[in-house]
């Protein structure tokens, strides 16, 4: 996490990738829709979790993908 004067940055990198990781396997299910628009439902998700604590990309991906599927959010 980025740290500057005591403020949190988000690190859009984990952030990203998390995303990334967690939409292609929602497309494969057939949960979102096979094109390249963002979803902000999914992104909501995955920002909310960052700022929770969760740094580590795979276990917010994976965190995000089960709270996409339960519906929640």
């Amino acid at each position: 996490m980025l740290v500057e004067r005591g403020m949190r940055v988000l690190n859009t990198e984990v952030v990203g990738d998390a995303y990334a990781i967690a939409s292609n396997y929602l497309r494969r299910s057939g949960q979102l829709p096979d094109n390249f628009v963002t979803s902000d439902r999914l992104l909501t998700i995955v920002v909310q979790l960052f700022h929770s604590g969760e740094a580590n990309k795979l276990k917010l991906a994976n965190r995000a993908i089960a709270i996409f599927e339960q519906g929640q959010v």
